[in-house]
């Protein structure tokens, strides 16, 4: 004869008297049907649990919504930590990866090149040096005074050892004319001719031993800012690769390798900022 395992119903069986009895503990239950034992409710969640294999689920992704004021409020008050990225690096892409550092050489760079752009040079005169230059607005009535930058009231144009600056408006040429006679670069603005009222003829002044001096002192100023900016990048980055050598999460071998790919590209950054540097003292000296 083959084992049946019990069921739901076989559990349970009748007999002479008036109420079920239960086949594991042998009580009667007169005149009530018997109570659902836990055996019959492991069987009933044994079968519900084939049931749920056997069913298929939906993996369709849910809807996420917009980011909006709202949503950023309560992220910022939900103090529950964020969850892990859901890519992250490893311990030894984080000492390859240079990223931080070429950004850091390239922004160094940039500022460099604004920086030397901003000096007389060749006994040229560059116009952005006469638009950054501030100048005072008188009080209009109702209001109060204000300083405003010269190339938003006018268009500053070189022609040769001279400039014109165009004026938007007459009422703001003498503030402008004054702007420039008071600069630190000792600009002549002239009086606009009655035929162009608008226009300030400028003579830039000679270039001289003093003022090339002066110019290749900032440059060597701003090649010493750069240099300082690439350092900065270089030490953030060793210290992660010594972090990773206290740890021990990364080879000797990837560490050496990490650190050599590093010099190597201040190293090359360090260059191209001496080259347009000297490049740049060269036209500055003549």
């Amino acid at each position: 004869m083959s084992f049946m395992p019990p069921t739901g119903r076989s559990l349970l069986r009748a007999s002479n008297i008036s109420g079920p009895i239960c086949c594991f503990c042998k009580e009667s239950f007169p005149g009530r049907r018997a109570p659902i034992t836990q055996a019959v409710r492991k069987a009933s969640s044994f079968r519900y649990g084939a049931q749920l294999a056997r069913r298929s689920f939906a993996t369709s992704p849910s809807l996420l919504k917009k980011s909006g004021k709202s949503n950023l409020s309560h992220a910022k008050s939900d103090s529950s930590p964020p969850g892990p990225p859901a890519v992250g690096l490893t311990p030894t892409d984080q000492i390859y990866d240079l990223s931080n550092v070429e950004s850091s050489i390239l922004t160094s760079i940039e500022k460099l090149s604004h920086a030397l752009a901003q000096l007389r040079t060749g006994g040229r005169f560059n116009p952005d040096v006469v638009e950054d230059l501030k100048v005072h607005l008188p009080k209009q009535p109702g209001g109060s005074a204000a300083v405003v930058r010269l190339g938003d009231l006018a268009q500053v144009i070189p022609r040769g050892r001279n400039m014109q600056v165009i004026v938007g408006e007459e009422s703001y040429v003498k503030a402008i004319r004054t702007a420039l006679q008071s600069s630190e670069h000792h600009l002549a603005a002239e009086s606009p001719t009655p035929d162009n009222p608008l226009t300030i003829p400028v003579k830039l002044p000679p270039t001289t031993a003093e003022t090339r001096q002066k110019a290749l002192d900032a440059a060597q100023k701003a090649e010493e800012a750069a240099l300082h900016g690439i350092r900065e990048a270089r030490g953030a980055h060793q210290k992660r690769i010594r972090a990773r050598t206290v740890d021990k999460s990364v080879r000797p071998d990837d560490l050496r390798n990490a650190g050599k790919k590093m010099d190597e590209v201040v190293k090359k950054g360090s260059e191209e900022v001496k080259r347009i540097v000297e490049q740049a003292k060269k036209v500055i000296a003549g």
